[in-house]
């Protein structure tokens, strides 16, 4: 099995795949303050925690968007495993294309997005990516990232909106009974939460009218948010909440030889 890590901006989630088929899932915050032997010791208790042999582990995969954790969790991981990570980046010879004008700038994420969307389902696809950012990620049926969208995060736009205003008490993000709030919270969460599901299908009924193939692309959704969002989105049809690390799984078994 190897540990398969999406380093966000905000979370790191880690999942412990066999194969294509993530056994355990973990999420920890993204703290670029830590050090590869910090790193190291809660991995161990990660695994020790859930009862998992730390032999088991025979490598990793590190997908990141915030490069001053990439190089600790790197470390970290080749010291538990034993076996050099792989990194996945821009510059990974993934067999996948990156059609847009600075190939180099796209984010990890986003790249493994297309591995994974493109190989499991042989279709174009748009997944939209519900983290820090929402990003909605354009990928072709052959592999070709094509470009997309990125939008604030649900999160980030309501702790923006809490920040501001010192009147708003800050508020769980959940979906409102009734669109029209009584209280203070009940409003906060109509317009946060109904406010960014109209956001999404609003956005993807776009790209779709600007599809530049005449074949209807597949909307998954992914990222800690979407599995919330799937009953509040029309335009979703799917919610795949470890397509990034099984990615990372399908791209480790690609660059590890």
């Amino acid at each position: 099995m190897i540990l398969c890590l999406d380093v966000g901006n905000t979370e790191t989630t880690i999942g412990l795949c066999d194969g294509l088929t993530v056994q355990s899932r973990w999420r920890v915050t993204t703290d670029p303050s830590r050090t590869p032997d910090e790193v190291y010791f809660w991995l161990r208790a990660l695994l020790d925690a859930s009862g998992i042999d730390r032999a088991t582990v025979q490598g990793s995969a590190i997908g990141s968007v915030v490069p001053a954790v990439t190089a600790p969790l790197a470390d970290a991981c080749e010291r538990l495993s034993g076996f050099k990570s792989v990194v996945v980046d821009a510059r990974s010879k993934l067999p996948i294309t990156v059609d847009v004008d600075e190939p180099l700038t796209v984010g990890a994420d986003r790249l493994i997005n297309t591995l994974a969307a493109s190989r499991l389902h042989k279709r174009d696809c748009i997944v939209v990516d519900l983290g820090t950012a929402t990003t909605y990620d354009c990928i072709t049926a052959d592999g070709v990232f094509i470009g997309g969208v990125i939008a604030p995060g649900v999160q980030v736009s309501a702790e923006s909106l809490f920040r501001r205003t010192s009147m708003l008490p800050a508020t769980e993000i959940v979906a409102p009974k009734n669109v029209i709030g009584r209280r203070t919270d009940e409003c906060i969460r109509s317009g946060v939460v109904l406010g960014s599901a109209e956001s999404i299908d609003g956005l993807v009924r776009r790209i779709k009218a600007a599809w530049p193939r005449p074949t209807v692309p597949l909307v998954i959704a992914t990222g800690g948010l979407a599995a919330a969002f799937k009953p509040l989105c029309s335009e979703i049809e799917l919610v795949e909440p470890d397509l990034t690390l099984v990615g990372l799984a399908m791209a480790h078994a690609l660059l590890i030889k």
